[in-house]
C-alpha cells in the first residue's frame, strides 16, 4: 500500500496578500473552500485530497514559522523578509503587492544624503535601514525605531528623513514629502523551509512551476 503523503503547509501573510495568494492557487487547481467561510473560528484550514494545510499570520511571523518548519511554504512581502533576516530560500515573485521601500523626507535633505553628517532616520524598518545606509551607502547614521505614522517624523522634528514603503506617493505628498532614494522594489514572494525543499522537492518543485505558468500566462 502506498504510504499517505504527510501535509505541505502553507503559512499565508493575513489580509490582501493571502487572498491573492488563494486566487492564484485556485488558478493552479488549488483550492480550500473552508478558508472561504467569514464565519470560521478555525486556525488551520485542510484541503484533505490534495494533502495541504494553510494557516494565516501577521507578516512577520511568516518567516519564522517558515524557518522552523512550522509552514514548509509562505507567502510573504519582500520587506518583511529582507527586515527578519530568517534563513529561508525565497524562490518565486507572485508580481503582485508592488511598491517600493525608500528613503523620504523634504526637498530640503536631499543634501543631506550627499553630506558625512550624522543624521537621524526614522523608520519600522531598522534592519533594511542599517543595511541601505551602513553598507550601500557607506553613510553612518542614527536610526530610531518607529511603530506609527513614520511620516510624522521629519515634520516635528524627530528625525531628517525616513525610510519607509512607498505605493502611490500621495500621503507623502499631502505632508510636503518627497521620494529622495529608492532602496529596492517589492512585491510578494514565495519562501521555502530549505529542508522541506530538500525532502519534499518534488510537490513543492511542482507547485512553483504551476504558480510561475499562470503568473506568466496573466502577464
Amino acid at each position: 500500500m502506498e504510504k499517505e503523503k504527510r501535509y505541505l503547509t502553507f503559512a499565508l501573510t493575513k489580509g490582501r496578500l493571502a487572498k491573492k495568494t488563494l486566487e492564484l492557487l485556485e488558478q493552479t487547481g488549488i483550492t480550500c473552500e473552508e478558508m472561504k467561510d467569514p464565519d470560521s473560528r478555525k486556525l488551520i484550514f485542510v484541503n484533505e485530497e490534495l494533502r495541504l494545510q494553510f494557516f494565516l499570520a501577521k507578516g512577520p511571523d511568516v518567516p519564522t514559522y517558515v524557518e522552523y518548519g512550522a509552514a514548509d511554504i509562505g507567502v510573504v512581502g519582500k520587506d518583511t523578509i529582507l527586515e527578519e533576516g530568517r534563513k529561508i530560500y525565497e524562490v518565486l515573485d507572485l508580481g503582485f503587492g508592488k511598491c517600493r521601500m525608500c528613503v523620504c523626507g523634504p526637498e530640503s535633505a536631499r543634501s543631506l544624503l550627499n553630506g558625512q553628517e550624522l543624521i537621524r532616520v526614522a523608520t519600522k524598518y531598522p534592519n533594511i535601514a542599517k543595511d541601505y545606509f551602513y553598507n550601500q551607502r557607506n553613510q553612518t547614521v542614527e536610526i530610531i525605531k518607529l511603530n506609527g505614522s513614520i511620516e510624522l517624523a521629519p515634520i516635528v522634528g524627530l528625525s531628517e528623513v525616513i525610510v519607509d514603503i512607498v505605493e502611490t506617493g500621495s500621503t507623502l505628498k499631502e505632508n510636503g514629502l518627497v521620494v529622495l532614494e529608492e532602496v529596492c522594489p517589492l512585491s510578494a514572494r514565495v519562501v521555502v523551509n530549505p529542508v522541506s525543499m530538500r525532502m519534499e522537492n518534488e510537490r513543492i518543485t511542482k507547485l512553483l512551476s504551476e504558480l510561475n505558468r499562470v503568473i506568466c500566462e496573466a502577464k
